[in-house]
């Protein structure tokens, strides 16, 4: 009677699997991958992606994998069937989440994510439009605190820039216009004394800079400074 137990799961265990396996990496009517994928690095065991298809267009979550990461994803992109939206993760080969976003056709879109290497703090948070930079661009010191604010038009540096030490003190104010330096600066030290004052045009230091010492006029400069002439 064990015996005839045993050959009977025996038969259903190699039913079940050469079943599963019947499942995985099919076509429809049409040629195009169809339900569960799975395909594997040449000459290895070693998983590349895995994920869902219908009638060809990824759908649900799709896991991809390097070389030698074993169970460990390094890329989860969750696909929205609604709007066509993917979200996307990356991760190192030991599961630490490196960054985190969204993408449209290949594009990134809206708000991504950067994470510090030895912690899951926030490190940098930035904005897309259409795969371009767009709206400001955040980073942070290891314990949450601002570290700068620069803002970006397509890519491009565009308004007020803010620098922060580590204490929350602005210690720079800088503007920018079509990706230069243009119009007034202003440094700060660590207190949030003004130390310098200047005004910048087209990336270069341009008319009257002040630089004062503990918040004391010390030294006026004019740029550009007039060339020395010599007999």
């Amino acid at each position: 009677m064990k015996i005839h137990r045993l050959l009977i799961g025996l038969v259903l265990f190699s039913f079940f699997t050469v079943q599963s396996q019947e499942d995985i990496n099919q076509l429809d009517a049409q040629g195009a991958r169809h339900g569960l994928w799975k395909k594997k690095y040449p000459d290895s065991d070693q998983l590349r992606y895995e994920g869902t298809f219908e009638h060809g267009k990824e759908v649900g979550v799709f896991k991809f994998y390097c070389e030698d990461c074993g169970k460990q994803p390094t890329a989860i992109r969750t696909f929205n069937k609604k709007d066509k939206s993917v979200f996307v993760q990356y991760f190192t080969a030991k599961g630490k989440l490196v960054s985190e976003g969204g993408m449209v056709d290949r594009d990134r879109e809206g708000e991504w994510k950067y994470y510090h290497e030895k912690s899951d703090r926030v490190m940098s948070r930035e904005f897309y439009k259409n795969g371009k930079l767009n709206g400001t661009q955040t980073t942070y010191y290891p314990d949450g605190a601002k570290t700068e604010e620069l803002n970006f038009v397509n890519d491009v540096r565009e308004g007020e820039n803010l620098y922060y030490s580590p204490e929350g003190v602005v210690i720079k104010k800088l503007q920018y216009r079509n990706g230069q330096l243009q119009g007034p600066a202003f440094y700060y030290d660590a207190s949030g004394v003004l130390v310098i004052e200047g005004f910048y045009k087209d990336g270069q230091k341009h008319g009257l800079w002040k630089y004062f010492k503990n918040g004391v006029l010390e030294l006026e400069e004019t740029y550009p400074k007039p060339l020395n002439k010599t007999e």
